[in-house]
């Protein structure tokens, strides 16, 4: 199956080939941990998860193996701000926030990663200043006033990821242009600290500091993956000044023709046609629209678009996505009535792959996710069907789950599904108070009480709780 990925520094697809099929290595820019995740941080996490899933399989163990990493940005100016701000100690909201980012990311369903794979720049600190030294000694680098900085005009082909002019890489780079700058372009890589300032600060050579932003995920790459690897991801707005800094330290300091052969960016989120932000304040944290909707719904919503475009968010797109989900589960439920039915050919069909190679096909040109989504419609459809048998609908069930998992959907019980309720919502029935009156009402109707039964759903329905009869017996479901 050849994988095609759209490559930020061609500006085309290519077909991907990795430089050692035995260990495919991608690194993706994580969070910076000094506040909760917002759904536009969330978005690159589950498109590269998808990624991930979907190289494990084209790469399968154990002949092969993918190694993913991504950091966790734990020295910051925002993070310093925030400890200013709020009186705590830095290192205490890093690790509440770290521990909130993965509790939120898994219940988006991203894939955990092992420690060793999730670096803390602060972690990595001496191979940022051995990093450092080398770009001085190799004059890609000096020092000025207690601050080293990166010699833009020292690399003769800097800028062929953004492919701006001079005059764009100098109003982009975001910062004032300080009077021991050799060039306006050039940017930092250690920043004095000095331990009256009360900041974070480590011994250098240059005295004590702190990074720069962009040498953090260029030193912990070269020391995970090595000086080049397969393929770099991140959200569009990291395209410069933040992967531009990090091709150029990362190939100066190595002496490399690339830092990554593909480089991958998830487009913008959108709110209201504006680029969703902290600082614009048009936002949504994934901590708080877990109180609304279940992580799936989100997960979906952020799927349902191709990962290069822009995503309008709405609230009212994660409704449409949990309707979507509720045709999954209930074609899931039927199907898994037919393997009941058939449970020796259910057992032989679990043993197998039921993957068609039209959806990995699909998936492995560029993510095309939303027509991946589209053939799970095709494949859950057969559970709706009147002219399927018990066998179709036992081998479409493999079939849903087992493509749904490469995009980290469909992998719940559908009975848990359909019972779930926003952690937010207060009162309303638990779940044995329906169960108790499921059972009453099925008492009802075998006792030919229609008007107590028909009562019995009335109640239910107020409550928000749909009622499906079936062959097998009545299921409920939260609406």
């Amino acid at each position: 199956m050849s994988l095609r990925l759209h490559n930020t520094l061609t500006r085309e697809k290519v077909d991907f080939t990795p430089i050692d099929d035995k260990n495919v290595r991608m690194y993706v820019c994580g969070p910076t941990v000094y506040d909760f995740a917002h759904i536009g941080n969330a978005r690159p996490v589950v498109v590269f998860d998808v990624l991930y899933r979907l190289l494990k399989r084209l790469y399968p163990a154990p002949a092969h193996k993918v190694t993913y990493v991504r950091n966790i940005t734990d020295v910051d100016d925002k993070i310093n701000a925030r400890a200013q701000e709020t009186g705590r100690a830095i290192e205490d909201i890093t690790q509440e926030t770290a521990a909130q980012f993965h509790a939120d990311m898994a219940a988006l369903g991203a894939l955990p990663l092992p420690r060793k794979y999730e670096p803390r720049a602060t972690d990595h600190i001496p191979e940022m200043i051995a990093m450092i030294e080398t770009l001085i000694e190799k004059r890609f680098a000096y020092e000025a006033e207690g601050h080293v900085l990166f010699s833009v005009p020292a690399m003769d082909d800097y800028g062929q990821l953004s492919r701006r002019d001079r005059d764009e890489l100098i109003a982009g780079a975001r910062v004032e242009i300080a009077p021991y700058k050799k060039d306006a372009a050039d940017f930092v890589l250690w920043k004095p600290s000095p331990i009256a300032d009360g900041l974070p600060g480590w011994d250098s050579p240059w005295g004590r500091g702190r990074p720069g932003w962009h040498i953090e995920c260029s030193a912990m790459s070269g020391k995970l993956l090595g000086p080049t690897f397969d393929i770099h991801g991140g959200g569009q707005d990291l395209i410069f000044p933040h992967h531009e800094n990090e091709i150029a330290q990362s190939r100066c300091a190595h002496g490399t023709e690339v830092m990554a052969n593909v480089w991958m960016h998830n487009g913008y989120l959108m709110a209201e046609g504006e680029k969703m932000s902290k600082s614009l304040g048009n936002f949504y944290t994934v901590h708080d629209l877990l109180q609304e909707f279940p992580g799936e719904a989100i997960r979906l919503t952020l799927l349902k678009t191709h990962y290069r475009q822009p995503l309008d968010f709405t609230k009212d797109g994660i409704r449409e996505a949990k309707a979507e989900l509720d045709r999954f589960y209930r074609a899931l439920q039927i199907q898994a009535e037919a393997t009941s039915r058939l449970p020796d050919f259910a057992a032989e069909c679990e043993k197998q792959d039921h993957i068609d190679p039209s959806f990995l096909s699909i998936l492995s040109d560029d993510l095309n996710t939303p027509n991946a989504i589209a053939h799970l419609h095709a494949i859950a459809g057969c559970a709706f069907d009147d002219a399927s048998n018990d066998e179709g609908r036992v081998m479409s069930y493999f079939e849903l789950r087992q493509s749904a998992e490469l995009l980290g959907l469909l992998q719940q019980d559908p009975e848990a599904w359909f019972k779930w309720q926003p952690p937010a919502k207060s009162g309303g029935m638990s779940d044995a108070e329906i169960d108790a009156l499921i059972a009453e009402r099925v008492a009802a109707r075998q006792a030919k009480d229609f008007a107590r039964a028909d009562e019995i759903r009335g109640i239910l329905t107020d409550e928000g709780i749909a009622v499906e009869d079936s062959a097998e017996g009545a299921t409920w479901r939260r609406l």
